[in-house]
């Protein structure tokens, strides 16, 4: 049988002050009323039922995934004790689906990235999960075809083919200069890394097993005490030793064997603020206002956001700006310092804890 996880657990630091403890950036609406994690979700529907997708997300998170996706049943929400990055949120679902479904495979899909058309994407995942069917000793990864050298992306180098759209993996790199990005994208052997997979549950915990060994067992201790009442318990003893560490490093750099399927989509990952012109269109000057009200005199290429209806935010001859108000706190930054944000939410934690955060 095949199931879907998405991950949904990150905190999205990168969009403060908007994104917040109490509602991460997977949950808000920015694009047409609907969040990243409707968005998802709502792709996967193109492909199973709701009872075959599942979310896994920090378990402070879960009520609010509940009320967001309220087709899902309660026990396709996985909630972590605290993030222990993307390898044990990987090795939990499938722990916890491989006691309910011993054969089955599951595909892992992100929370945080816009993907279009959806036709394309359905293609790829659905070549995805055959191949994982056809080839069990693999684990599948998706490559998207580069439309820039993007150096905030990792890159996949295809090998030989094995079928149509469908390639060996000779190397995994992580966020080249843009020298090497260049080349990666001239050579056309290079994908991005989208960071979603497809396997055959026993496949992913034997690699797991393999590769990870100091979590194995405690991941699988708490797939198969999930649906118990000593599950809580368990977390509580476990997850406090688990690694943290990506699935990328973990596990695919090292996999025995891993195949990538191309899918030939638009693909933004949603992770900084200035991402939003790739997905929203900016007006005459260039402005992108993801805001209800919005007045400019002379301004061009500016990042506009706010989640209040009855504001209205104006500009006077500026260039280049995110500006992003929220009730209780608004950032300023020009674009060049927008990667600056996580630093800058570290210097609020400092100087004034968790109120803003």
């Amino acid at each position: 049988m095949r199931h879907a996880v998405i991950m949904a657990g990150g905190a999205g630091v990168r969009l403060w002050p908007l994104s917040r403890q109490s509602r991460p950036k997977q949950l808000l609406r920015l694009f047409g009323g609907k969040s990243l994690l409707r968005q998802s979700y709502e792709r996967l529907t193109a492909l199973l039922p709701p009872e075959s997708i599942y979310v896994i997300s920090g378990a402070k998170y879960i009520e609010a995934v509940a009320k967001e996706l309220p087709e899902l049943p309660a026990e396709n929400l996985f909630g972590e004790p605290f993030g222990r990055d993307t390898a044990n949120a990987v090795g939990l679902a499938a722990a916890i689906l491989h006691e309910r479904d011993p054969d089955g495979e599951m595909g892992i899909f992100t929370a945080d990235h816009v993907i279009n058309p959806l036709d394309t994407f359905c293609e790829a995942v659905d070549i995805g999960f055959r191949t994982a069917a056809d080839h069990p000793d693999a684990l599948v990864t998706y490559g998207i075809r580069p439309s820039s050298p993007h150096t905030g992306y990792g890159y996949i180098r295809r090998g030989q083919p094995i079928d149509d759209g469908v390639f060996f993996v000779d190397e995994f790199t992580e966020k080249p200069n843009i020298t090497a990005a260049m080349q990666y994208v001239a050579s056309g052997e290079y994908y991005w890394n989208s960071g979603m997979f497809t396997w055959r549950l026993p496949t992913i915990l034997d690699q797991i097993r393999k590769h990870l060994p100091g979590s194995y067992e405690g991941l699988v201790e708490c797939g198969r005490v999930w649906d118990t009442p000593k599950r809580d318990e368990t977390l509580g003893r476990v997850y406090p030793h688990l690694m943290k560490i990506s699935v990328d490093f973990a596990v695919m750099e090292r996999a025995d064997r891993v195949l990538v399927v191309e899918m030939n989509c638009q693909w933004i990952d949603v992770g900084s603020w200035t991402a939003l012109e790739q997905v929203v269109g900016g007006d005459v000057d260039g402005n992108v206002n993801v805001a209800a009200a919005t007045l400019h005199l002379g301004s061009r290429g500016n990042v506009i956001v706010s989640d209040d209806h009855d504001h209205l935010i104006a500009t006077i001859g500026v260039d280049d700006l995110v500006i992003v108000r929220a009730a209780d706190a608004t950032l300023i930054c020009t674009k060049r310092d927008a990667q600056g944000i996580r630093e800058l939410v570290a210097r609020v934690r400092e100087n004034f804890g968790d109120k803003y955060l």
